[in-house]
């Protein structure tokens, strides 16, 4: 399992994360945030409260996270073809 080391909010629902292997990237994640746990992540300023679980998962204050092996395989898949962001 994959662990998140790092991980910054940025501007327009994005996240700049690495993992414990060194592997880096951005998340864009401005269509995802739907439903009741991750609506509230809408508001700009609890979008940037994010940090890293004990399982090294981004995690927000109200419970909202997500898998990191998912994150790091869709970075994985856009180096191959070139990319270094994903949007989920």
């Amino acid at each position: 399992m994959r662990k998140l080391s790092k991980v910054t909010a940025r501007p327009d629902y994005q996240l700049e994360v690495v993992f414990d292997d060194g592997l880096s990237g951005v998340i864009a994640l401005k269509d995802r945030l739907f439903g009741p746990m991750f609506e509230p992540l809408r508001d700009p300023t609890f979008f940037e409260r994010v940090e890293i679980d004990a399982f090294g998962a981004p995690l927000w204050p109200n419970g909202a996270d997500l898998d990191p092996d998912a994150l790091y395989k869709s970075l994985t898949a856009d180096r191959t073809r070139g990319s270094v962001e994903r949007v989920l």
